[in-house]
């Protein structure tokens, strides 16, 4: 069916004219008609009868309005949710508990009239695919993999150095530190069932345990976070790691306790990813407000890979 069509019989059934319709349509008569005519032979149904007032519709007519409306308004639908500016932005983000999702939820709260689309994806691979296709406008990422240079038409900013903690349990060696240095690490069992190997955090905790001699075990299936946490609370030979921003809650029972880790402190270096000519309006008013979040970069007595990507 051709909406062109449809929409001059909308616009003849508003305007009663035949004529009429044309004039707001920026059309001529003739082809207002040849329209008509053209729809009324292939629903085989005549929409309009003639009359010295102009046009009124027919009985099949009154039945097809509602309908040609809601096709007409569909059609509206559809384009707004691929124009720009008009459909939400869509941004990826690791966890719904980690450092990005924190930053996204401080953007929503500056930027209320800003649709949003979130959505995980595993891999970076994955996410640079997806921001090239335009699935997705942005992607939180922690690092790219040594060896592995992001494409050309994408472009990437750091916009978050996240410090890393020991998380223990109450028996822990460790438990009653204020803060531990890498070096009392070394020797202590640092349980990550999390790491995947080929991602960007796998190659991360790769060169934290080659830089400073650390045991970091990824053994065993990764049950989620409250099993971890279950596990670490009851062992009092295991610690893991995680970010200063991941939000865990757990029972007051389990005891566990989040040190800092200093002399350096590692980091955990989180960037924004973009394709160089995505034209999303809001796109530019996120990079903005993460560029103002953006504190602390390249601190003293801090630590992370040299192949992390550049600010």
């Amino acid at each position: 069916m051709d909406l062109e069509a449809v929409r001059t019989f909308a616009a003849v059934a508003e305007a009663g004219q035949f004529q009429m319709a044309a004039a707001d349509l920026s059309i001529t008569q003739q082809a207002v008609s040849k329209r008509i005519a053209t729809l009324e032979r292939e629903l085989g149904v005549r929409l309009f009868a003639r009359t010295p007032r102009g046009a009124e519709l027919t009985i099949d007519g009154q039945a097809f309005l509602p309908h040609a409306r809601e096709v007409l308004r569909a059609a509206e639908r559809a384009v707004a949710s691929v124009r720009t500016g008009r459909r939400p932005l869509r941004v990826d983000i690791l966890a719904s508990r980690g450092a990005a999702s924190g930053l996204m939820r401080g953007f929503h709260d500056a930027h209320p009239e800003i649709d949003l689309d979130v959505v995980m994806l595993l891999d970076i691979e994955t996410a640079v695919a997806s921001i090239r296709s335009g699935a997705i406008d942005a992607s939180f990422r922690a690092v790219a993999a040594p060896g592995r240079p992001l494409p050309e038409d994408i472009e990437s900013v750091r916009v978050l150095d996240e410090r890393l903690q020991l998380l223990t349990g109450p028996a822990h060696a460790l438990a009653g530190a204020r803060s531990v240095t890498v070096a009392q690490l070394v020797g202590h069992r640092i349980w990550m069932p999390g790491i995947a190997p080929g991602t960007e955090w796998g190659a991360y905790y790769d060169d934290l345990v080659a830089e400073f001699g650390l045991t970091i075990e990824a053994t065993g299936p990764n049950f989620g976070s409250d099993a971890l946490l279950e596990t670490v609370a009851d062992t009092p030979a295991l610690g893991t790691f995680m970010g200063e921003h991941i939000r865990l809650v757990w029972p007051a029972r389990y005891g566990l306790r989040r040190i800092p880790v200093t002399d350096p402190t590692p980091v955990y270096p989180h960037s924004l990813l973009w394709h160089r000519d995505n034209p999303h309006p809001a796109l530019a008013a996120l990079r903005a407000h993460l560029a103002g979040a953006a504190t602390g970069l390249d601190a003293a007595g801090t630590w992370r890979p040299d192949w992390v990507l550049p600010r």
